[in-house]
């Protein structure tokens, strides 16, 4: 039976990641109410704007999240990431605080400086020899990350995608680029 895996539709291409995880052999279902949550056995954040869903996470959303994240595989992208971080280095952005992570927003630059690089990938993700191709776009850098946060892939020396327990996140946008190995990855997750 394939896993039925949520992605938050409250902004961002979350119409992509649902092409993806259908891709990697997963039920996607989109997410705008609390209600959307059950039966879920995962979920994944998008990208978009992080001030933005900060006000889009209405009360009874926000505190059905925190449940299901304690106890369900979360991978967010991009925003995703900064959602699911302690620190957003934003006052405007009220993270979830899963992840070990602070985040600087637009660490790599405004829309204009948005790019594409291939990325290596760790030993714990498949065929992690052949580079991962990233798409950036306003993404969020890592600025510090926890001693029980494991690295998924790298530009250059920084950490792109990293994984702590059943959460994942990743500055880029995997769902840009048909490579389905990160949602694979995260379809392997397990609370």
């Amino acid at each position: 039976m394939a896993r039925r895996i949520g992605v938050l539709a409250l902004q961002g291409d979350f119409e992509k990641h649902k092409r993806a995880l259908e891709a990697a052999g997963a039920e996607a279902r989109e997410v705008r109410t609390a209600e959307d949550l059950d039966g879920l056995s995962g979920l994944i954040i998008p990208g978009g704007e992080s001030t933005t869903l900060t006000l889009l996470l209405l009360p009874e959303l926000l505190e059905r999240l925190h449940t299901f994240c304690e106890t369900h595989p979360v991978w967010g992208t991009c925003a995703g990431m900064i959602m699911l971080s302690k620190d957003a280095s934003d006052p405007r952005v009220k993270p979830l605080g899963f992840l070990d992570l602070d985040i600087q927003r637009n660490g790599y630059g405004r829309q204009v400086h948005s790019f594409e690089s291939d990325l290596k990938l760790s030993g714990n993700v498949e065929d992690a020899q052949t580079p991962l191709h990233g798409v950036f776009i306003r993404a969020p850098r890592i600025t510090r990350m926890g001693e029980n946060v494991e690295p998924l892939a790298w530009l250059g020396s920084d950490p792109v995608a990293v994984r702590q327990g059943h959460f994942m996140a990743s500055s880029f946008h995997p769902e840009l680029t048909g490579d389905l190995r990160l949602h694979r990855f995260f379809l392997s997750l397990r609370p």
